[in-house]
């Protein structure tokens, strides 16, 4: 039973992707591509190496987020940095390419100068996760092939098209992270979440950044909210996993099994769908008549 996966982003939300792919290799699911956006890229891109789920997790439960978020010499403004999130994928990833994973894999950014999705699939993997996870504001620009590239969410978050190119005639499971366009939004507490590092949160504290800070993250999320509505209107993914991970922010240090918890339950209540959509009356449709369900 083949099919393809959209990871959308979502900051820390996204470790429930960890239970999602743990559930369909259970229920006997071949992931034959991924397609991931901000951290789903990152997840996408761990699992197309060759990490299992167990493994993505171990690494993920392994870091001390307040060592990821460091400036590096080169960075550009930002309220955080990435080095050492690059210092982890060095480790993790080291200089494997596209060419080097086991089965297909994407993920999308966005060019900050001309507004266009970009589509990364081939270099540098490490430096294509960098770019795919760089909220604009928050992370720095990446520069990749004189594109200044910043966080794909910021068009695509649930990058079902970018799966459907992977992999045509597949059914698309698209991993939601953004809450529906009808549910109050949550506030985020800031400015100084605790993955920040001492230094910058002790100047956050002395400057007026708090509210701006709640106020920026709150309109990604509207605006995420309704990119992926209308993404996923136009899209149509086959199956939509949405799991309930409401109470968490982008920037929130969460206890990675709790969340990865949550994506399994979200992947159970879908089951019957699924199921119905990976039958062999609609794998033929889709091959020979390009019907989907």
């Amino acid at each position: 039973m083949d099919i393809t996966v959209a990871l959308g982003g979502g900051g820390a939300k996204g470790n429930a992707h960890i239970g999602v792919l743990r559930r369909l290799e259970k229920e006997g699911y071949k992931i034959h591509s991924v397609a991931g956006t901000s951290f789903g890229g990152l997840v996408g891109v761990l699992y197309a190496v060759g990490y299992s789920p167990k493994e993505i997790q171990a690494i993920f439960e392994s870091v001390n987020q307040k060592d990821l978020y460091g400036h590096a010499p080169e960075d550009g403004p930002s309220l955080l940095g990435l080095a050492g999130v690059r210092h982890l994928l060095d480790k993790v990833i080291g200089d494997k390419t596209f060419k080097d994973t086991r089965i297909p894999v994407a993920v999308t950014a966005v060019e900050i100068n001309t507004g266009a999705e970009i589509v990364l699939d081939e270099g540098s993997l490490a430096d294509a996760v960098l770019a795919t996870i760089a909220l604009p504001g928050i992370f720095p620009v990446q520069k990749i092939n004189g594109w200044e590239l910043v966080d794909g969410g910021v068009l695509n978050p649930v990058p079902v098209s970018v799966a459907r190119m992977l992999s045509p005639h597949l059914p698309v499971v698209a991993v939601v992270l953004n809450d529906p366009i009808d549910k109050p939004l949550r506030g985020y507490n800031l400015p100084i979440p605790s993955i920040v590092p001492r230094t910058i949160a002790e100047r956050i504290s002395r400057i007026s950044l708090a509210q701006s800070l709640d106020i920026f993250l709150r309109s990604v999320d509207v605006s995420s909210r309704y990119v992926s509505y209308l993404r996923l209107q136009v899209d149509k993914p086959e199956i939509i996993v949405r799991p309930d991970v409401h109470e968490i922010s982008l920037l929130d240090q969460v206890t990675v099994e709790d969340v990865a918890q949550l994506g399994e339950q979200a992947l159970e209540e879908v089951l019957p769908q699924l199921k119905r959509e990976t039958n062999w009356l609609s794998q033929m449709n889709r091959q020979l008549f390009g019907i989907r369900q």
